[in-house]
């Protein structure tokens, strides 16, 4: 199996990045070392995305969203035209760009999955109700818009807001995400996680979140340790990360031979047409 992992969005060097513009694919692809065992039985690349036209920093505005959406569209064209690939795998949080790539993935017969849209529905796999740990107001706006479009509204808790916004110029006297990473992973006191740690009880006891889910990709590193935090504190509940549910859903996909409903994404022209589309 092949798969094309695909960027958001690529920042210029030394700006507001937190990822390499460029590199090695390993370097390429965010915390790598959490979903490099399910990349491990696969053939795989990596797109560094397309350059960033919003602004040269990390997409929080729906403006950006759209954006950087559009701009990704022709690498995944380009990506289902190489033949090359039996699946693409959007990278990022928030999903942009993701329908759209999923009606061209449609027109080649190529399964397309982002992370947002794969969380969402491996966490109603796993519990009745799902919450969302995100890290910005901004942000989540996007989150909320997220469920409502992917109809998960009545299993949708909330979103729980840690407040550690992207790196951008709004945020420039905000703390750093990649310092509380590097703080955490280091076995340091994080205040990034224990927000999240905090948020995780609230949607837990007061909200009724049976799983979780991290809204953004810049908190994914998060996943294993939060997981082990709430462990720790007596909780049996599961923690979701994108890249994992994404990478993972693109391969079942692949492997079942499907992509995507012609109904959902009709093919132009479509064989048959309905009377009538409910919504």
């Amino acid at each position: 199996m092949r798969l094309l992992l695909i960027n958001a969005f690529r920042l210029s060097e030394g700006s507001y990045a937190l990822r390499p513009a460029s590199g090695t694919r390993e370097q390429l692809v965010m915390d790598y070392e959490n979903v490099a065992h399910l990349l491990a039985d696969v053939e795989w690349d990596v797109n560094a995305g397309a350059k960033a036209t919003h602004g040269d920093w990390a997409v929080e505005a729906l403006e950006e969203f759209l954006i950087v959406g559009a701009n990704r569209l022709p690498l995944v064209r380009e990506g289902c035209e190489s033949g090359n690939y039996d699946a693409i795998v959007l990278l990022g949080g928030g999903d942009p760009g993701f329908p759209e790539s999923r009606e061209i993935g449609r027109r080649y017969g190529i399964p397309v999955t982002s992370c947002a849209h794969a969380q969402m529905h491996v966490a109603s796999m796993l519990g009745s109700r799902f919450g969302i740990i995100d890290i910005s107001e901004k942000h989540n706006v996007q989150m909320a818009k997220l469920v409502v479009e992917y109809r998960f509204t009545e299993r949708c808790t909330g979103i729980r807001n840690i407040d550690f916004p992207l790196p951008r110029p709004a945020n420039a006297n905000r703390p750093s995400i990649a310092s509380e990473r590097a703080k955490a992973l280091a076995g340091e006191h994080s205040a990034m996680l224990e927000a999240a740690f905090e948020a995780s009880e609230a949607a837990i006891e007061e909200d009724g979140a049976e799983v979780l889910i991290l809204g953004c990709s810049a908190a994914y590193w998060m996943q294993p340790l939060l997981q082990k935090r709430l462990a720790e504190a007596g909780w049996d509940i599961p923690v979701l990360e994108g890249y994992s549910c994404a990478i993972e859903q693109a391969k079942l996909l692949a492997r079942l031979g499907l992509d995507a409903s012609g109904l959902a994404f009709p093919l132009d022209p479509p064989q048959r047409s309905r009377k009538r589309r409910l919504v």
